[in-house]
C-alpha cells in the first residue's frame, strides 16, 4: 500500500479515538442512547483501523513453502473482518441500544453544566457541541482517505474506481467515514428533536437509524471484500495489455487462455496457455517465453508470478470441455 493510504488509516484511527472519548463523555452526561451508539461506533472504527494496519503488515511477509504465492490476501481477509465487525458490534449494539430506549424511554437529563458570561450551558449544549466537533474530525479523516484514493485511481470516476480497485483498505476507510458522517447527522437531529419536543423516544429511534446505516455499510463492504478474497482477475485494461503483448510475439499462433488473479493489491499472478507455430524449435519457445515474461513484468509492475505453458489449441479445448462436463 502507498504511504498516502497508510496516512489515511492513521488519520482515521486518531480521529475516531478522540471522537469516541468525547462521545462516551457526552453519553455519560446525558444518558443518550444515540450518543452511546455513536461512541461505540467510533470505538469499533478505531479497532478496525488497527485490524487494517495488522493486515497490511502481515501481507508484506515473504513467500514460503506453505504459502508460495505470498501473504498478499491477508489484506483482503482483515478488510472483510472489519466489515463483519462493523455489522456485529457497530450495527448490532446500536440497534439493540436504540430498541431498548424506544421500549423503555428514559427521562432526558437536563441540567446546567456551567455558566459563562451569564449564559447557562446545558447538558444538551455540550452533547451537540461534541457532535459538531466530531463532524469536523470525521470530515478531515474522510478528506485524507479520499485524496489517497484519488491518487491511486487518477482520471477514473469515483464509483467506477471503487468497483475496480484491488486495494480494499482505503475503500473501508471511505465507507466508514461516510457512515460516520451520516450517523453524526442523524444523532445531531435526533438528540436535538428529543430535547426540543421532550420526546426521549426520538433519541432511541436515532440510535436504531444509526445501526441501520452501519448495517448497510457493512453489507456493501463485505460484498466488495468477498470478491477479492475468493479471487478477482486483473482489470480489463490490464488483461487487454497482456493480450496485446501476446499477439505481438512472433512464433505464437494463438493464446489458448489467459488467466489473471490477484493475491494482494500489488500481487498479480498471470497464467498463459500458448499454441506455438508448428515448426518452431524448443530453443525458440524458451526464448519467446522469457521475452514475454520480461515484457509483462516490465509493463505491469504488480505482476508477481508468470506461468506460461505450450499447448496445442485443440488439446486445450478438449480439456476445457472435459472440465466443463
Amino acid at each position: 500500500m502507498s504511504h498516502s493510504s497508510k496516512g489515511a488509516i492513521y488519520m482515521a484511527a486518531a480521529a475516531n479515538l478522540l471522537i469516541a472519548v468525547a462521545k462516551f463523555g457526552g453519553a455519560a452526561i446525558t444518558g443518550s442512547a444515540a450518543m452511546m451508539s455513536e461512541g461505540i461506533h467510533s470505538l469499533v472504527d478505531t479497532g478496525n483501523q488497527g485490524l487494517l494496519l495488522l493486515g497490511l503488515k502481515l501481507s508484506t511477509k515473504q513467500p514460503d513453502k506453505k504459502h508460495p504465492l505470498g501473504y498478499g490476501k491477508e489484506t483482503y481477509f482483515w478488510s472483510f473482518l472489519v466489515a463483519v465487525m462493523i455489522f456485529g458490534l457497530g450495527a448490532g449494539v446500536s440497534i439493540w441500544e436504540g430498541i431498548d430506549k424506544v421500549i423503555h424511554p428514559h427521562v432526558l437529563d437536563i441540567h446546567v453544566v456551567a455558566s459563562v458570561v451569564g449564559f447557562d450551558i446545558q447538558t444538551y449544549h455540550v452533547v451537540l457541541s461534541i457532535l459538531v466537533v466530531a463532524m469536523f474530525l470525521e470530515g478531515a479523516a474522510f478528506r485524507t482517505a479520499y485524496i489517497a484514493f484519488v491518487a491511486q485511481n487518477p482520471d477514473t470516476p469515483i464509483f467506477k474506481a471503487i468497483r475496480n480497485t484491488k486495494d480494499p483498505t482505503v475503500i473501508v476507510i471511505l465507507f466508514e467515514d461516510s457512515a460516520a458522517m451520516l450517523g453524526l447527522i442523524v444523532a445531531f437531529f435526533g438528540i436535538s428533536a428529543a430535547y426540543a419536543f421532550n420526546m426521549p423516544i426520538l433519541d432511541g429511534l436515532a440510535s436504531v437509524t444509526i445501526g441501520i446505516i452501519l448495517a448497510v455499510t457493512a453489507f456493501f463492504l463485505a460484498v466488495e471484500c468477498k470478491g477479492l478474497l475468493i479471487g478477482e482477475s486483473a482489470s480489463a485494461q490490464t488483461r487487454d495489455m497482456i493480450s496485446a503483448m501476446v499477439e505481438d510475439i512472433p512464433g505464437v499462433k494463438r493464446a489458448n487462455e489467459i488467466i489473471t488473479i490477484h493475491h494482494g493489491p500489488q500481487s498479480l499472478m498471470v497464467c498463459i496457455s500458448l499454441d506455438f507455430q508448428d515448426k518452431i524449435t524448443s530453443n525458440q519457445i524458451e526464448a519467446i517465453v522469457s521475452q514475454l515474461e520480461r515484457e509483462i513484468r516490465a509493463t505491469i509492475p504488480e505482476v508477481s508470478k508468470v506461468f506460461i505453458e505450450a499447448q496445442n489449441w485443440r488439446s486445450h479445448q478438449k480439456l476445457l470441455e472435459k472440465d466443463g462436463a
